[in-house]
């Protein structure tokens, strides 16, 4: 069971000493989520109740490319992915040129997590079409994939058209695409293009159950019943190696937690919400959980 370190909604100079941290607690893959700015959204948050976003202007969304070369700096073994990124919201050579350049930097240490996004205001400012999103990145999975093998490469699809070109630099291995979503659409796409599924919610064992029955479906209506497809699921559970074991047994390959959203009240009496806090519950869930699996 590998475990990644939600880090959404965090400030951004508190990255830096979380991925030194998360490297020394035995964490395999450190995520961050990704928008573009914040604004009074016409568009529904799809993930409450109200339909409102659960942050605010304040709220800290660091550039997810920027932030992850900073923290490969600092790290040798840690990996990184942001969950997720809205890819189709942005050009498709943006996004290759990014994603390629993070990858080398940190010697290999990115996972690819995307997502078509639910924002429609962020489509319009960066002048991408919000309607054909989940079509565009469709094209663009096997687009990116072509160009990050190096080489003269072209495309010619119904979205994107180019070649014969090449980019530089470029990843040593290829880099692994992880589709968030649980609509049916993304778990349709993480079983016909993707190399794992990432949870965007957290998930009770019965939803979960769901998921991963959809996914096996999906997998062999796709040819693909014999891959082994990475499951990253948020699980709504206490921490505990047992459990954790249980879930490993259902084909789940990790899971992704914020250990501080579980500080005990002398940790928050004594830490507030501050770094501080941040690692002293990772260090407690790495010592409690980590290293009995």
């Amino acid at each position: 069971m590998q475990f990644w370190l939600g880090a959404s909604f965090v400030e951004t100079d508190q990255f830096i000493e979380l991925a030194k941290v998360s490297e020394r607690c035995g964490i395999h893959t450190l995520t961050l989520s990704d928008h573009i700015f914040y604004a009074d959204f016409d568009s529904p948050y799809p993930y409450s109740r109200t339909g409102a976003p659960r942050w605010n202007a304040e709220t800290h969304w660091p550039d997810v490319w920027v932030t992850i070369g900073a923290m490969a700096a600092v790290t040798s073994t840690l990996r990184f992915a942001p969950n997720v990124y809205v890819a189709p919201a942005r050009d498709l050579f943006t996004v290759a040129k990014q994603v390629s350049t993070a990858a080398v930097i940190s010697g290999d240490r990115v996972t690819f997590g995307v997502g078509v996004g639910w924002c429609k205001e962020e489509f319009v400012q960066t002048g991408q079409d919000f309607h054909t999103r989940g079509r565009r990145l469709d094209e663009m999975v096997p687009a990116l994939r072509r160009l990050w093998a190096g080489g003269t490469v072209e495309h010619h699809g119904a979205h994107f058209e180019y070649g014969p070109l090449s980019i530089s630099p470029v990843p040593a291995r290829p880099v692994p695409f992880f589709v968030g979503g649980d609509s049916e659409p993304a778990l349709r796409r993480a079983a016909r293009l993707g190399d794992g599924w990432m949870g965007n919610r957290v998930y009770s064992e019965e939803q979960l159950d769901v998921v991963l029955a959809d996914l096996r479906r999906y997998l062999k209506e796709y040819g693909r019943a014999e891959d082994a497809l990475e499951i990253i699921a948020p699980l709504a559970v206490m921490p505990d190696a047992g459990t954790y074991r249980r879930f490993a047994e259902k084909g789940v390959t990790g899971t992704m937690a914020a250990p501080w959203w579980l500080a005990t009240p002398e940790e928050k009496a004594e830490h507030g919400d501050s770094l501080a806090l941040k690692v002293a519950t990772i260090e407690r869930f790495a010592e409690e959980v980590v290293s009995r699996m």
